[in-house]
């Protein structure tokens, strides 16, 4: 094994890069922008181009490198190919063996998700835990399934989309996977604030949240009145931590996870959402899997870059 790893992770307007020791420290973090034109194609070949930089720029030979690790928006097998990613302009092909090509490289790839649960796993609000469910709260809502150590991919690596469990029979808006009812409708952030602008619309309850034009509700504008004790906004997060509540419960079922990992813009809000997904998952979850706690991610942006390098390492 070679003293040094590369994590890549691949973003729609950035890719963000790390070269890091085999114990997981981290030497340095760099970006370079995503050119997605042309399908994408530049992409690898930029990856490749500025891995290649930064080895001369530190003096560090092909043989000290254990490999590249990579994560990208998109299903991603076990073996590294990607089956489309809309956003990156990609289509069907193994990334592992194109980059690993350009290289000369050992190069494994994961999705994006499934790695940043990996890095918090390794390094993050996980850390000593083997089995864990990492729970992304951004504009959407991502999920990465880490089972004994390992990612849980699924056969075309669309494993941990938990954002899409149907969790509402009633609801008429479609989701942006095209269903309706989907945890994401609720728990992400334009979700919180979906939740946010029915309640406001639905009574003439006192709020601080009516203060701001409706278009300008935000998920932390919630969250914040909660913090301050605001009837309304309590009632909201309540909402929000049923549908969250109940669809973790779900998932606590199947894979019973030591520890959920809760991140994304979402989270931080900090603790008190605790407050109000616990009482909901307490009520529904299978009592064998009570026992799993909750975390806050700590890696922020850089858990897909770590995790991206504990892909070469495991």
């Amino acid at each position: 094994m070679g003293k040094y790893v590369f994590g890549v992770d691949v973003g729609g307007t950035t890719v963000k890069m790390g070269l890091f020791d085999v114990e997981g420290n981290l030497l340095d973090k760099w970006e370079i922008p995503t050119r997605t034109e042309k399908n994408g194609e530049n992409i690898l070949p930029d990856v490749a181009g500025s891995i290649k930089a930064k080895m001369a720029e530190k003096n560090v030979e092909e043989k000290d490198v254990s490999g590249v690790g990579l994560g990208a928006p998109g299903p991603i097998d076990a073996a590294g190919t990607v089956y489309g990613a809309v956003n990156l302009g990609w289509g069907t092909f193994s990334i592992s063996g194109t980059l690993s090509g350009l290289l000369g490289m050992t190069v494994k790839a994961g999705n994006d998700a499934n790695v940043a649960a990996l890095g918090e796993m390794w390094k993050g609000g996980g850390k000593g835990c083997k089995d864990l469910v990492a729970v992304t709260l951004g504009t959407g809502v991502g999920g990465g399934i880490i089972v004994n150590g390992g990612i849980l991919t699924g056969s075309r690596g669309a494993g941990g989309e938990i954002g899409h469990i149907h969790v509402e029979d009633g609801e008429t808006e479609a989701c942006g996977c095209g269903n309706t009812g989907c945890l994401e409708e609720y728990a992400s952030a334009t979700g919180v604030v979906r939740l946010a602008k029915r309640a406001l619309q639905a009574s003439d309850e006192p709020s601080v949240l009516r203060h701001r034009p409706l278009d300008k509700i935000s998920a932390k504008a919630v969250f914040d009145a909660v913090k301050e004790g605001d009837a309304l906004a309590v009632k909201i997060a309540e909402q929000f931590g049923e549908y969250l509540g109940k669809g973790l419960a779900v998932i606590a079922g199947v894979v019973n996870p030591e520890v959920f990992v809760i991140g994304g813009g979402v989270s931080r809000a900090g603790e008190v959402l605790f407050d109000y997904i616990r009482p909901s998952f307490d009520r529904t979850v299978f009592k064998g899997c009570k026992n799993a706690k909750f975390a806050l991610a700590t890696l922020g942006n850089d858990a897909g870059i770590y995790g991206a390098a504990k892909l070469v390492l495991e």
